[in-house]
């Protein structure tokens, strides 16, 4: 019987270690989040000495999903990639659904794992998977550090390596694997470690090169092609997601104000699209108009699309309508994005094709026809109807509900402070109930994948990246990650949490299920819990206060917005009155609509 006997490489691996860092740092990486592991010792230590000495800033996690997602809520605030290191095994599944979110949000992310050397593959090892797969399907690149072992690569190799892995991160933003095999011995000792970092150079001797953009390198060819819209004849623009780098939207804002400026097309903007605060044009109700079936003027059959689909069945089906010359314009993502598939697709982002347009047309405020200024104009006449009717029927008193809870957030939180909005219900009220004269502000969302995974831990991650923000969320979400409180460190993470508890799956009440009893439904669908928000905020040392009707709400929002910390605000709701109100408020409005605008 033959016995290996592994070689002492533990020196050897923690001055690897401090290499890979120091590359990725001279690459522009300032964040860590780092996940407890034996296998990812010489990882730990490596990242704690960086950080220890300014190098780099540290987070730890002891779950790697929320991990994940925390790493993915710095990196969408930031506009570079977060590093998440961890162990082997079923650590590396726990960052599928960050690593997936990742890829359909477009936000760069660095997913490094220790391993098993190739020599414990396949052969019962004790926890010993094959993780080099588990998320190659949604990563940009997945590599492989030598199968030997991490203590085998040389400088060069660990050069290349970071530059492969950095810029694929970074030119189409999105997740990046990177397996590291690791040979024992695992842990140096003091003596050792004393004189790994005593003779190490914190110094750059690593050549950084730029970061090439994917999808931005523009041929003749596609000049030639290039989708044309005509801004003197009517139109309209619909604005989804932002899914973009942090450092390119400005430019995006500024080329969608200066086609504004030529055209006088309406903008319906999702929440989450990311337009300026100060962007004229936008119609603030566009959902409540188009799910009522008004009488819109007819938009001349041009559609400058930006970004993936908002939410909204209604907007799906009005532009099913509106015929094919439609432009969607994404921001380096070639991937297909128009589930209705009728829009012609430019995938090198708004500016670049306004850059090569407006060449051919004078920016002065009389190009815009007489009949789309009138479009425009009864758009925003529209608009203001249905803003003057909501203000009506949602006054700032009574009991709690979910349209009420989106009409006044937007309106009692200070201007210009951010919000996260779950993926959820608190989302789609936003975009029905929560328009009108609202004050500016940046609103995040995670639509990727449309999941309600990794809330808490986004807007987490967003806070420590953004500075004081706002994270509206549900029951089922906020508990779905729960452990993500692990991460808000008392006073130092500034996020404000309004928690919405409908007692369960609130959304599925306004789907068209029909199921008997009602105790069936709540088992299939809604699944309450019988958990109290505030219980578990406190075991967190998390501070908390409930509201007890919209009266109370302003005040409730001052004494969590003057904490230095984290907060949590709980505000309960009935999800079955509140799916009554949503039909009501939509068939009240058509009568009091039809009226008016037939008066005018």
């Amino acid at each position: 019987m033959v016995r290996f006997q592994a070689l002492a490489y533990a020196s050897q691996n923690l001055l690897v270690c401090l290499k890979l860092f120091k590359a990725f740092k001279a690459r522009g990486m300032e964040h860590i989040v780092l996940c407890p592991g034996s296998r990812s010792s010489p990882l730990a230590l490596s990242a704690g000495h960086f950080a220890d000495h300014g190098g780099f800033k540290l987070f730890t996690a002891i779950d790697e999903r929320s991990a994940g997602f925390l790493a993915l809520g710095l990196a969408t605030s930031i506009g570079k990639a977060v590093a998440v290191v961890t162990t082997s095994g079923t650590a590396v599944a726990n960052l599928l659904p960050a690593a997936i979110e990742a890829d359909r949000s477009c936000q760069p992310i660095l997913f490094l794992t220790a391993d098993r050397p190739f020599r414990l593959k396949n052969c019962g090892a004790n926890q010993t998977v094959n993780q080099e797969e588990f998320l190659v399907s949604v990563c940009r690149l997945s590599e492989q550090g030598p199968l030997d072992g991490l203590h085998a690569l040389s400088s060069d190799s660990i050069s290349i390596l970071v530059d492969k892995t950095w810029e694929s991160a970074h030119s189409f933003p999105g997740p990046v694997h990177l397996n590291l095999p690791i040979e024992e011995t695992l842990h140096p000792s003091l003596d050792e470690q004393d004189s790994i970092f005593s003779s190490f150079s914190f110094g750059n001797n690593f050549k950084s090169k730029g970061i090439a953009t994917f999808g931005t390198e523009i041929v003749q060819d596609e000049i030639n092609h290039l989708p044309v819209l005509d801004p003197s004849q009517p139109g309209v623009v619909v604005a989804g997601p932002w899914r973009g780098s942090s450092g390119k939207l400005s430019s995006f804002q500024i080329a969608l104000k200066e086609w504004y400026e030529l055209s006088r097309w309406p903008i319906l903007a999702d929440p989450l699209a990311g337009v300026a605060e100060d962007q004229p044009g936008l119609i603030r109700n566009w959902e409540l108009l188009l799910s009522n079936g008004f009488s819109i003027p007819e938009a001349g059959g041009q559609v400058l699309r930006l970004g993936p689909m908002p939410a909204s069945r209604a907007l799906q089906g009005w532009l099913s309508g509106l015929g094919s010359c439609q432009l969607l314009i994404t921001e380096g993502d070639s991937r297909k994005l128009d589930p209705l598939r009728i829009a012609s697709q430019w995938s090198k982002g708004l500016l670049s094709w306004w850059e090569l347009q407006k060449k051919d047309f004078v920016l002065t405020k009389t190009l815009a026809s007489d009949k789309s200024r009138h479009l425009l104009n009864e758009w925003i006449k529209n608009d203001q109807i249905v803003q003057d009717f909501l203000e009506q029927r949602l006054p700032l008193q009574g009991p709690l509900s979910e349209p009420a809870l989106a009409f006044w957030l937007n309106r009692l939180l200070p201007e210009g402070l951010p919000i996260m909005l779950a993926a959820s219900s608190p989302l789609r009220d936003w975009i029905t109930f929560g328009g009108g004269a609202q004050p500016p502000r940046r609103c995040f969302g995670f639509r990727g994948a449309s999941g309600i995974d990794g809330t808490l831990s986004l807007g987490i991650g967003l806070a420590i990246g953004q500075g004081q923000i706002v994270l509206v969320t549900g029951d089922l979400a906020l508990l779905h990650d729960s452990n993500g409180w692990l991460l808000a460190k008392p006073n130092s993470v500034p996020l404000l949490v309004v928690v919405i508890d409908n007692d369960g799956g609130g959304i599925f009440q306004q789907l068209d299920i029909e199921v008997e009893p009602i105790n069936k439904f709540n088992q299939l669908f809604a699944m309450p819990q019988v958990v109290d928000h505030c219980a578990i905020a406190e075991a967190h040392n998390i501070p908390y206060r409930q509201v007890a009707c919209l009266e109370d709400l302003k005040l409730a929002l001052e004494w969590g917005l003057n904490r230095s910390g984290p907060a949590l605000i709980r505000v309960c709701t009935q999800s079955y009155e509140d799916a009554v109100l949503r039909r009501e408020l939509r068939k009240d409005l058509s009568n009091y609509f039809l009226p008016l605008a037939q008066n005018d």
